[in-house]
C-alpha cells in the first residue's frame, strides 16, 4: 500500500466515522485535532475520544473504557503522516502566535489538512491531495495575488511549500504572509 492509498483510506476514516462522532457528542462541531501518535477529536465533554493512533482506530468512552481496532493501512506510512500533522501543528502554533486576528487550528476532516485563517488567507499544511502525492505547506489567500514566481500552487490560487525543516517552514509562511501585506 503506498502513502497516497493510506493517506487516502484515513481521510475517509476522518470524514466518515471519526468527525461523526465527534459531531454526534457535540451537535455540531466537526474539527479534528492532530494528537499523540496520530489525530482525532479533542476529548469529548463527557470525557470520550475518538483518535487514530498509529494504524488502530482508538475509541475512549466516559468511563475510561478504551477500545483498539487494527485498521487496514501501512503502519509506517500511518506514522508519517502523524509526524506531518505534528510538524504542522507545531509550526502553525507559532505561526498564530505572530498573527494578527487568527482563527484556531484545525483539522478539517473534509480536506484532511491542518490549517487557520488570519486576515483573509489560509494558512495550512495538506498531507496531499489529487494533485499532490506527497505532503506540503500551502498558504491560500482569499482573493487572488498578483501574478508572482512565489504564488505557485497547483489546483488552488496561492502558495506551496515543503516541509519538513521547521525554520524552512517559518521562512515559507513568513514570506508569504508579508507578501500578502
Amino acid at each position: 500500500m503506498s502513502f497516497a492509498q493510506t493517506r487516502e483510506k484515513l481521510h475517509r476514516l476522518a470524514e466518515q466515522v471519526v468527525s461523526p462522532a465527534r459531531v454526534h457528542a457535540t451537535g455540531n462541531e466537526i474539527a479534528l485535532t492532530p494528537t499523540p501518535g496520530g489525530w482525532g477529536t479533542p476529548p469529548f465533554p463527557d470525557g470520550g475520544q475518538v483518535r487514530v493512533e498509529g494504524a488502530e482506530l482508538v475509541q475512549l468512552d466516559a468511563d475510561g473504557t478504551e477500545t483498539r481496532s487494527a485498521i487496514d493501512v501501512d503502519p509506517g506510512d500511518a506514522a508519517r503522516l502523524a509526524e506531518f500533522f505534528a510538524f504542522a501543528q507545531e509550526v502553525l502554533e507559532t505561526l498564530r502566535a505572530e498573527a494578527a486576528d487568527p482563527s484556531e487550528i484545525h483539522l478539517w476532516p473534509e480536506h484532511f489538512d491542518v490549517a487557520f485563517e488570519d486576515q483573509e488567507a489560509t494558512y495550512g499544511a495538506s498531507p496531499g491531495d489529487e494533485d499532490h502525492d506527497e505532503p506540503y505547506l500551502y498558504v491560500a489567500p482569499w482573493t487572488a495575488p498578483p501574478p508572482a514566481p512565489e504564488w505557485n500552487a497547483r489546483g488552488f490560487t496561492g502558495a506551496e511549500g515543503p516541509w519538513g525543516d521547521r525554520e524552512a517552514a517559518l521562512k515559507f509562511f513568513r514570506d508569504r504572509r508579508d507578501a500578502l501585506t
